[in-house]
């Protein structure tokens, strides 16, 4: 039997709550579906980790989590005790530098038995897949404050764009696009105002392309984007943006499918010289933190990516059939798609249905 060694960082508020359901049901369909074992290794970096030891992660925490084949992470921030500057710039930003995690894959799908906040969508008429830049572009620290404290402060927040960063970014894309029936790519940019890193990210893009003449592919400015996702979101199959502009864009997608609550995502290093990381995209959501009423979907779909990208392929499918199955009956759901049921009933019903 294959056996997976799994770290498994629940973090901070709902995040423990939806990684354990997401737990239990891989727990279940690994073996049951590919004859594979899941090895879990709980580690308890968070914010409450930083309080009593004023770091979110030991000294050997980087070396720890390198010796597993994949980590499942629940959420990472607690503003009222932890600064985000300290919980997501020494933990979550770091890990996908240092890991090389490069491609942040977010699918965005309608369910059926799920509201479309949009008219006239029927169940699986949205279904895209966005390949955001994870390492780079505007979210790289490079930057700094003059005349801190004073009138004349100056802050410079610098967007760092490589034509490797984009490319390889970009054929990642490209090679997903290849995959799928519609073949279709759009590539997500705002070259005509930021002519120096968009330019470079346009110019990578035609490149690209090129390698893959049976995609249909163009290029759209991220605001006719935003309202495009709103306005006609069926329209896009494989998108694929630069770091900050795939963050936005896929919590709009996430809205239009019917909730954050069910948006998954993957930070993969394709090369797998690294462990890849796992994690729902909703964040820890402090004001309901120990309600009991989060929802884990997005946690078991990410716990889908995790596994598909282990090579278990029919445990992944399982489970996301087994989510697909619980919300076209509608029977459990929890408040944030209109029900009464708990983090741990989803949890049961999802399990019931592997």
């Amino acid at each position: 039997m294959a056996s997976f060694r799994i770290a498994v960082l629940g973090g901070d508020g709902i995040g423990p709550e939806v990684i354990d359901q997401a737990m239990r049901v891989a727990q279940a369909a690994a073996p049951k579906f590919d004859a594979a074992e899941l090895a879990w290794n709980k580690l308890p970096w968070s914010s409450a980790y930083y309080q009593q030891h004023g770091r979110m992660l030991p000294a050997d925490g980087w070396e720890t989590l390198a010796k597993h084949d994949a980590i499942l992470f629940g959420a990472v921030g607690n503003p009222a005790v932890v600064s985000d500057k300290i919980t997501v710039h020494e933990l979550l930003l770091p890990m996908r530098r240092k890991f090389d995690q490069y491609v942040n894959l977010r699918p965005a799908y309608l369910f059926a038995g799920v509201d479309c906040p949009l008219v006239g969508q029927a169940a699986g008429a949205i279904d895209m897949l966005v390949y955001r830049e994870n390492t780079e572009g505007e979210y790289a620290p490079v930057g700094g404050h003059l005349y801190p404290g004073t009138p004349d402060e100056i802050a410079v927040q610098t967007g760092v764009f490589t034509r490797r960063g984009c490319e390889r970014i970009l054929r990642a894309a490209f090679e997903a696009a290849m995959k799928r029936p519609r073949r279709k790519l759009t590539s997500v940019t705002k070259s005509n105002a930021q002519i120096y890193g968009m330019g470079l990210w346009d110019d990578a893009y035609f490149a690209v392309r090129k390698e893959f003449p049976e995609v249909e592919s163009s290029t759209l400015l991220v605001d006719a984007a935003a309202m495009d996702f709103v306005r006609k979101p069926q329209s896009f199959d494989v998108v694929v943006a630069s770091n900050l502009f795939g963050d936005i864009l896929t919590d709009l997608s996430a809205a239009v499918t019917g909730s954050i609550g069910l948006a998954s995502s993957a930070n993969i290093n394709p090369t797998r010289a690294f462990p890849s990381m796992f994690e729902p995209v909703h964040g820890s959501a402090p004001d309901i933190a120990g309600k009991g009423i989060a929802n884990p979907m997005a946690a078991i779909l990410s716990a889908s990516l995790m596994l598909e990208h282990l090579g278990l392929s029919k445990s992944a499918a399982a489970v996301k059939s087994a989510v697909a199955k619980v919300l076209s009956e509608g029977k459990v759901r929890t408040p944030d798609l209109g029900g009464t049921a708990t983090t741990t009933q989803i949890g049961d019903a999802v399990l019931a249905a592997v």
